[in-house]
């Protein structure tokens, strides 16, 4: 039989240590050596000067694991001879695109000659690449560039038309609603 002791510094498992994408079931496990056995309580740091306290058992089970899960968690052991604080071990979930549309910034008529920005938003991890496409009547879209701008320095009449944006990252693609631009001339 070992002598008491209090719990070492305890340690953090992360099962599957594969890369967490939404909706998977994540298991995290405090562990340590002491003797009596320790107590273990988990925490997650939420940007105030207090941890949030979330469990007071030795594994932290996400059956759904969702994007506001990401964060940095730490485990406390603690027996009659003392209480020690794991590091800090970060999670980060993977989602798919969650929005995508599409903003400009002009509110009301758009002159000839003036300058208009579209801007396409998404909420995604990791991040978005974007695809921007202009549809002229029944013809097909065309690709014009990439990135979340499309800057129109000067607009001209030939810009008149139907934009879209795709947006794009490893675990899918969403394409945003079109927005129409009719440029007037002065």
């Amino acid at each position: 039989m070992s002598p008491p002791d209090g719990p070492q510094r305890p340690s953090v498992s992360v099962s599957p240590s594969a890369e967490m994408k939404e909706g998977g079931s994540v298991n995290l496990t405090c562990s340590t050596d002491a003797n009596p056995a320790a107590n273990y309580t988990w925490y997650k740091e939420d940007g105030t000067s207090d941890p949030l306290l979330l469990s007071v058992e030795p594994q932290l089970v996400f059956i759904s694991i969702q994007s506001s899960d990401s964060g940095r968690y730490s485990c406390a052991a603690e027996n009659q001879l003392g209480r020690k604080r794991s590091d800090f071990i970060s999670i980060d979930v993977k989602y798919a695109l969650k929005i995508s549309f599409v903003s400009m910034s002009s509110s009301g008529d758009i002159i000839k000659g003036s300058s208009v920005t579209l801007n396409c938003s998404t909420d995604s991890n990791p991040a978005a690449n974007y695809t921007w496409y202009k549809k002229n009547g029944t013809s097909d879209s065309r690709l014009l560039s990439e990135g979340p701008q499309l800057v129109f320095i000067s607009i001209q009449s030939s810009d008149s038309g139907r934009y879209s944006c795709a947006a794009e990252n490893q675990l899918g693609r969403k394409t945003s609603d079109f927005i129409s631009i009719d440029v007037k001339c002065e």
